[in-house]
């Protein structure tokens, strides 16, 4: 089993920051590409940041030049940092994962996908 866990959400206000960190364990090899995505009532889950086991990262349009994203891959670990947040940055911001994982039924490997549960951002004065 594998597990993401985000934590660091929570109240601020416009202009404030925040950081997320995210956590996989469990039965894993390594991970590959990770993200970050946020989610609003009504709305599509919206990619925000992503990151490659290389370390390469890329925003959205509307995060660029206020989001970082970074990663530590001994850890397995994930993190985004937020800087002069807005009120339309409120949204449930969701950690997403690739792992690689022993094959349970051939000798050889797979690469799952995993989710977080989410963690709420509110920003408002």
């Amino acid at each position: 089993q594998v597990q993401l866990v985000e934590s660091g959400g929570g109240l601020v206000q416009p202009g404030g920051s925040l950081r997320l960190p995210c956590a996989a364990s469990g039965r894993i090899i390594r991970t590959n590409d990770m993200a970050w995505y946020r989610q609003t009532p009504g709305s599509q889950r919206e990619l925000v940041a992503q990151i490659t086991s290389a370390g390469i990262a890329t925003y959205s349009d509307s995060v660029k030049g206020r989001f970082t994203v970074s990663r530590d891959n001994a850890k397995n670990t994930m993190d985004l940092q937020m800087h002069s947040l807005k009120p339309e940055d409120t949204a449930v911001y969701y950690c997403r994962a690739e792992v690689v994982q022993p094959h349970p039924d051939i000798l050889g490997f797979r690469t799952p996908v995993y989710w977080g549960q989410g963690t709420q951002v509110t920003v408002s004065s």
